[in-house]
């Protein structure tokens, strides 16, 4: 080699030899120099923000130079048809960067331009047969793309290649392609219900994945494809992608509900209790405690899922509690309630989303929530949407807790309530109503925590408190008599018409715990007097009031006509006046009477009062108040005859029950966005919204022995779950029983470590042990010699009786 290059050099100078070297060196820099200018400038974006006229653009395109093609895709990646044909004819550049930036070029715009995005479809197959799996993929993944229905077949047929392909990132590419082809056409569903199948069964976990998310896209409800892969999907759920996860954990939980039936029995304990020897079992209990009974492939599911709990992400952690709520015992649900609290660390939307969730399970299981109440605590820098969730939680789980919490939670409720924030004090005191309704031993505090409202001077505060107060009063009304004379004592001061209303409802209600000490009547004297100034809702209750005390009133006088025998009763027209255009006479009119006047007692103050209140009402301008009152006055026109009115104004009310404001969303799937929404997604969810399908029936169910392919590669293994920190003490462990030697000094007298003198010990036994290994190693060497020499001796002898032989035979 040298002696070829001296015959080039030779009558070269030297100089010349010099220039050429610094000129190779300054064109590799200037390349270079090119090289990293062009990455500067697309890592920037876009580049400069000057237009570049189309003229050029083409000629960039169009050039021989990778470099200025690259330049020129750059210009044109975004929507632009113009240059469709420039572009697509370099779709069989050898440049890869090129051919990317060519494929998305077609995946954008090929439907605009579907002749010409045929032209390239030649090219593209062949870069199926590329040697780099990178170019194959992303060939398949263009062909699927380009939504042209002439090339379903010829999809499909790459599709097919795809699946034998040796790359595991081709077949990813030909899973992801299937719901393309089938949108492209649905007619080729047979063909790929093949490929998926075969493609459900891959070793990749990154393959199964993706083919799940095509097998839930294009046919959900062929569940007999799973039967067989059943067990391997599971294996590989724990390490597939985040995306794939969330498909498979769907696809397990809709094949559990159709594959396995729901299992129950009921449990006996032993009570403890031993026979008179000691020897005897004692009598076994019926608790009557129902437990569900998994099915051995289900629970390898649940299992197989329970490390997904830490996954990073959220979706995956909610997946994992839908399926733990919907498939599993309760055991399994509480293992999964950890993992969704520690969601509310994120970002508040992640925490409004997992709240949501949270807030269904509590619903249904709130004492699993109490030990982590203190999360649960509202901050000063929560948004609404996440304060009025944290006291929903609150308020439910409120009876579960101990003395200790339950003070804790209504020193929290009763600081919201004196906040300025007025949606923030209306929640609280809703709050507050929901746990006294929940607990009666806190009703007395709760009712305390409330009477502290109604002096605010914010009106819809007050009223909301009366509104709680009167739904506590109700519950038990015998023991707050004076409540009521303290709540009556307050319309001087209350001016939010919801607030009179409430309070004038109380009184009218409870107007007969106290028989003739009621304050009803004298109620009803003081609110007659500005009965015109009254809002309509007030009014309304004020005239409910009036028919009430005048009921009880004509009741009364039954009864004592039942005790002391009287006249038959005067007409209806002597107490009421004569029904005219609008159900009223004048009150100062004649009253016919079938008795002398001089028999007739005087007016009962209550009757005086009650007429008043209806010449009130006749004039008033509210079409419903005037509408109420002569239903009134109609039920009451017969004195004698009251046990319709009874019936209809004194009839015991039921108590109102406060629900929870998300138990119209316990029908929806955890995780789902209908769940999120609630009732505004309608009765049925959004559109696409499917819900879970019921357990299949006993008896039902598919055979098990068809998801018994390959069972023994495929059962779940405990120890992937082991900690590596416990495999080595369960190693150590197994060594403990080995040789002094060979467990590093464990296993010695009995397990204990090794002293000094054990140590001397065995070192001196070693050497022992060496010193007659080698004089065994002697004497077998000398056996050795010794079988040397007779060999070598025989082959003398066999030499020379093969000398003998040749000599005869030359003789």
């Amino acid at each position: 080699m040298r002696l070829f290059i001296c015959t080039l050099l030779d009558g070269v100078d030297i100089q010349d030899i010099q220039l050429a070297g610094e000129w190779l060196i300054c064109a590799a820099a200037r390349e270079l120099t090119l090289d990293a200018a062009q990455s500067a400038r697309s890592s920037r974006g876009s580049g400069s923000t000057k237009t570049i006229p189309a003229a050029k653009i083409k000629i960039l395109l169009d050039s021989r130079n990778d470099r200025d093609v690259l330049e020129g895709l750059r210009k044109v990646i975004s929507p632009c048809l113009t240059f469709f044909s420039s572009v697509v004819k370099n779709v069989a550049s050898p440049n890869i960067e090129i051919k990317k930036l060519v494929y998305i070029y077609l995946l954008n715009h090929a439907e605009q331009e579907p002749d010409l995005a045929l032209l390239s479809i030649n090219t593209i197959q062949k870069s199926l047969s590329d040697g780099n799996p990178q170019v194959r993929a992303l060939a398949l993944k263009t062909m699927s793309g380009i939504r042209v229905p002439v090339i379903s077949q010829i999809v499909s047929l790459a599709i097919k290649k795809g699946l034998s392909d040796m790359s595991p990132y081709v077949r990813k590419a030909a899973a992801l392609a299937i719901p393309k082809c089938y949108r492209l056409d649905p007619n080729t569903l047979p063909q790929l219900l093949d490929y998926l199948s075969t493609l459900l069964g891959d070793r990749q976990y990154y393959v199964a994945g993706a083919a799940v998310k095509a097998f839930m896209e294009i046919c959900p409800d062929r569940t007999d494809l799973i039967h067989k892969h059943y067990r391997s999907l599971v294996k590989k759920l724990v390490d597939m992608d985040e995306w794939s996860q969330l498909a498979t954990l769907r696809l397990m939980t809709i094949y559990s509900r159709r594959c396995f039936p729901k299992r129950t029995r009921r449990i006996k304990k032993s009570n403890g209790a031993q026979g008179f020897y000691g020897d005897e079992e004692g009598e076994e209990e019926d608790t009557g405690e129902i437990v569900q009974i998994l099915d051995p492939d289900l629970e390898l599911l649940l299992k197989s899922i329970k490390p997904l709990l830490q996954s990073r992400n959220s979706a995956v952690v909610v997946a994992v509690a839908r399926c733990y709520v919907n498939l599993g015992t309760p055991q399994y649900t509480n293992s999964a309630i950890g993992p969704l609290v520690a969601l509310l660390r994120g970002p508040q939307d992640i925490q409004h989303i997992a709240l949501y969730n949270i807030v269904s399970i509590c619903i249904t299981r709130p004492e699993a929530f109490v030990k982590y109440s203190s999360h649960f605590l509202v901050r000063s820098t929560d948004p609404p949407q996440v304060w009025e969730l944290k006291l929903e939680i609150l308020t439910l789980i409120f009876p579960h807790c101990d003395p200790y919490l339950k003070s804790i939670i209504l020193n929290e409720l009763e600081h919201f309530s004196r906040g300025s924030d007025r949606e923030l004090v209306r929640e609280a005191v809703r709050a507050i109503g929901r746990c006294a309704q929940s607990d009666a031993k806190t009703s007395t505090r709760c009712l305390s925590l409330l009477l502290k409202q109604i002096t605010s001077l914010d009106g819809n505060l007050v009223a909301e408190s009366l509104t709680v107060i009167r739904h506590l009063i109700q519950q038990d009304p015998t023991p707050h008599t004076n409540t009521i004379i303290r709540l009556a004592k307050n319309l001087d001061t209350a001016t939010n018409p919801r607030a009179r209303a409430s309070i004038i409802w109380l009184v009218g209600e409870f107007a007969t715990i106290d028989g003739e000490n009621n304050i009803a009547a004298d109620v009803l004297r003081i609110l007659a007097k500005g009965f015109a100034d009254e809002a309509e809702p007030a009014k309304l209750q004020i005239v409910l009031l009036a028919a009430k005390v005048y009921l009880h009133h004509l009741n009364s006088i039954t009864e004592n006509d039942s005790i002391k025998p009287t006249p038959a009763p005067a007409p209806a027209h002597e107490y009421l006046p004569t029904a005219g255009n609008e159900g009223f006479a004048e009150m100062n009119e004649p009253q016919e009477s079938a008795y002398p006047v001089s028999e007739l007692e005087p007016q009962h103050p209550i009757v005086k009062l009650w007429n008043y209140v209806l010449l009130l009402a006749r004039y008033d301008t509210s079409y419903d108040l005037r509408d109420r009152t002569r239903l009134y006055k109609a039920l009451l026109a017969v004195p004698s005859s009251t046990q319709l009115a009874s019936l209809m104004l004194l009839a015991p009310k039921p108590v109102p029950h406060t629900p929870s404001p998300s138990e119209s969303r316990t029908g929806f799937t955890l995780g789902s966005a209908s769940l999120v929404i609630g009732e505004e997604s309608g009765l049925h969810g959004l559109r696409g919204y499917e819900a879970l399908p019921d357990w299949v029936e006993a008896g039902r169910e598919p055979d098990p022995s068809l998801r018994d392919v390959d069972a023994g590669k495929l059962e779940y293994d405990e120890k992937r779950l082991v900690p590596a920190g416990e495999r080595l003490d369960s190693a150590m462990k197994d060594t403990r029983g080995e040789s002094p030697s060979k467990a590093n000094g464990f296993g010695a007298a009995g397990g204990k470590e090794k002293t000094l003198d054990d140590w001397l010990a065995e070192d001196e036994g070693e050497e022992e042990e060496t010193e007659e290994e080698s004089e065994e190693e002697d004497e077998d060497s000398e056996g050795e010699e010794s079988s040397e020499e007779i060999s070598d001796a025989e082959e003398d002898e066999s030499s020379d009786d093969d000398d003998k032989e040749h000599d005869r035979l030359v003789k």
